[in-house]
Order: C-alpha cells, then sequence, then structure tokens
C-alpha cells in the first residue's frame, strides 16, 4: 500500500508498504478516503522538533472501517468513521472526565500514517466517531468538514470551550491558521457577539469574517494590545483563545484580558517558561491542552457540521493527491494553502 513518510526536514515521499494487521482485540483497519496536513506537521517537516527518518506521517483523515478486533463493538466493517488523531480508550481517567486528548491508554508511537492508503487504529471501539451512510452521501464541502473533525475543528473548539466562551462574550483569537479560524467557528457557535481575530493576511481575515469575526486586528504585540483596548473601550475580552504557541501570542493573550477572563490555550508552546504574573494580577485563569476530539464530536461538531451550523472545511485552500503529498507540504510551509486537503480515495 502506499503511505507517507518522512525523509529528513523540507522532504516527504510516497512509499509502498505491507498493509496493516490487526495486533490487538481493541483494532481496527481503516480505508483512508480524504486526510489532510496539520499545522504541527511542519514543526519536524522544517526541523524544528525531532522525528524519526523513514516514521508515517499524517493525524487527520477519514475512512471506511474495513477489519475491527474481537473486542471492537461500536463500529464494524463498513462503518463510515471520522479517526480522531486522539485514540482514547474510553474507560481511563482521563477519557472519564471529557479529557480523551490525555488518554492514558495510548500506544506509543501511534502517531502517524493517516496520510496513506490504510491505517491501523488503535482504541477503535470507542474512539472512532461513525458518520452515518456513505461517503457517496455527502457533498465535497461537507466531507471535506468530516476531515477536520478528526483535529483542527476540535482543536479550535477545545479553546473556546477552555476558555468558557459564553452568550454575549467579546473573544479574541489569536492566530489566523487552520485551528484559529477554526476557533473563530467554535467562539460563534458558542454565542459570542463579538470575535476579534488577530490576522495579518488577507485571504484569512477574509475567512475569518465569513466565519463570524466582527473585527479584525492585524497588528501584533503591544500595538495589537492597542488595539484590542480601542475596540472593548479599555475593557479587554472575556475570552481568548490562543491558537499559535509563540511567547509574543501568549504574552498578548494575557495582556487583552478583561479582569477575571480565561485564555483557552491551544497553540502548541514553544516555549517552556511563561511568566504567570500577569495572570495573577488580573485574576485571569488558563487552560488548554490537547483536545478530547472524540467527545467534542460526540457532543457537538458532528451535529453541527451535518446540520449545517457550520462549515470547517472551509479551511482547505489547496488539494492535492497523494502522490503529490509533497506539494501539499510545501503549499503550506509557503503559506500558500491555509490548509492542504489530501485526497486519498476517490470516494
Amino acid at each position: 500500500m502506499k503511505v507517507t513518510e518522512f525523509i529528513k526536514p523540507g522532504e516527504v515521499k510516497v512509499v509502498d508498504e505491507p498493509m496493516p494487521k490487526i495486533k490487538k482485540p481493541t483494532d481496527a483497519i481503516i480505508k483512508m478516503v480524504r486526510a489532510s496536513v496539520c499545522g504541527s506537521d511542519l514543526w519536524w517537516y522544517r526541523g524544528i522538533s525531532d522525528r524519526k527518518h523513514g516514521s508515517p506521517v499524517g493525524h487527520e483523515g477519514i475512512g471506511i472501517v474495513q477489519e475491527v478486533g474481537s473486542d471492537v463493538k461500536n463500529v464494524k466493517p463498513g462503518d463510515f468513521v471520522i479517526a480522531p488523531f486522539t485514540h482514547g480508550c474510553g474507560h481511563c481517567a482521563a477519557c472519564r472526565a471529557g479529557f480523551d486528548g490525555n488518554c492514558m491508554n495510548k500506544e506509543n508511537g501511534i502517531n502517524g500514517g493517516y496520510q496513506g492508503q490504510y491505517l491501523r487504529f488503535i482504541n477503535a471501539s470507542w474512539a472512532l466517531v461513525k458518520i452515518p451512510g456513505q461517503p457517496s452521501d455527502y457533498s465535497d464541502e461537507m466531507l471535506n468538514s468530516f476531515v477536520t473533525l478528526a483535529d483542527v475543528m476540535a482543536t479550535g473548539y477545545h479553546a473556546a470551550a477552555s476558555a468558557e466562551v459564553k452568550d454575549g462574550d467579546t473573544v479574541v483569537v489569536m492566530g489566523d491558521g487552520a485551528v484559529g479560524l477554526c476557533g473563530v467557528i467554535a467562539a460563534k457557535l458558542r454565542g459570542a457577539k463579538r470575535i476579534i481575530a488577530m490576522s495579518r493576511h488577507e485571504d484569512r481575515q477574509k475567512l475569518a469574517k465569513e466565519f463570524g469575526a466582527t473585527d479584525i486586528v492585524p497588528e501584533r504585540g503591544d500595538d495589537a494590545v492597542k488595539h484590542v483596548m480601542e475596540l472593548t473601550d479599555g475593557a479587554g475580552a472575556d475570552a481568548i483563545l490562543e491558537c499559535v504557541g509563540t511567547e509574543q501570542s501568549v504574552n498578548t493573550a494575557t495582556k487583552v484580558a478583561r479582569p477575571g477572563a480565561v485564555v483557552g490555550r491551544v497553540g502548541i508552546p514553544q516555549k517552556a517558561e511563561m511568566n504567570t504574573n500577569n495572570l495573577f494580577f488580573n485574576n485571569t485563569g488558563l487552560r488548554g491542552g490537547i483536545a478530547p476530539v472524540t467527545t467534542y464530536d460526540r457532543e457537538v461538531l458532528l451535529k453541527a457540521v451535518l446540520d449545517g451550523k457550520i462549515n470547517p472545511g472551509k479551511v482547505f485552500t489547496k488539494r492535492f493527491d497523494l502522490d503529490h503529498i509533497q506539494d501539499a507540504y510545501e503549499a503550506m510551509d509557503k503559506r500558500q494553502a491555509i490548509k492542504s486537503l489530501v485526497i486519498v480515495d476517490k470516494d
């Protein structure tokens, strides 16, 4: 079968590998239909983080269940599913508390392979999210939205949920990548009245407004803080969605918060240290982390897509087949695409 592997920084390649097999009774084999490139993939692609050479890559996608282990009861061969990157077991303390992104029964090394024709998926009985019907029952647009439910839309929603966004809130969204744009969608879905998107790129500003942003702040640093304070009459925001992870983004997020606000942080931290004094003196809360994808998909997001309330698939601005996966990475690396869609199978 074809699968994408990491070769070296700046290079991925489709190679032939043996078909995956059921190794545990909780496994499933999935025939992938669509996948995508995530912004977090660019970390090892750019050489910022380490990754084993020759390892399979990709962690977002949808597909058809081909085979299941003996303990898998909730899905069966032929089911159309979202394959969350979190692989929650459903019964550990983290999963029971609604934080399957921190599942305590994840298998080491299961962090890739979605950008391939077939995938071994662990903890399949609970973690997989079944979509009614088959891919042929849905429009191209809706299939794209289903792909986002494997990670990016759920991660954007986690920022909003962690920040406790509620009806009538004024929300600042830090970051105009796919996660930040999905954060705009999530803030609107949860009832935010005003959504201030921090963005410097015209194409992303346009999409942010389409998703529900009411204001755009293109500045960075102290100038951005000043602009937000002007927009909020000096009060600051009720909730801040930090979807970047840089020191500057986190610092700005804490400075635009009104007293008692909560920062929902889902941007992968790029610096270990953080000055928490600003949080203390402003009574600002800080929450967030790895999104509980299965939990959010089942409770909120799949229904919102099926009902037409949200259309996060619009974050895909370029599409590629599996044989052009290098081009898909380059398009995101060079900011030619907000997010790259990968068509694995013609549905």
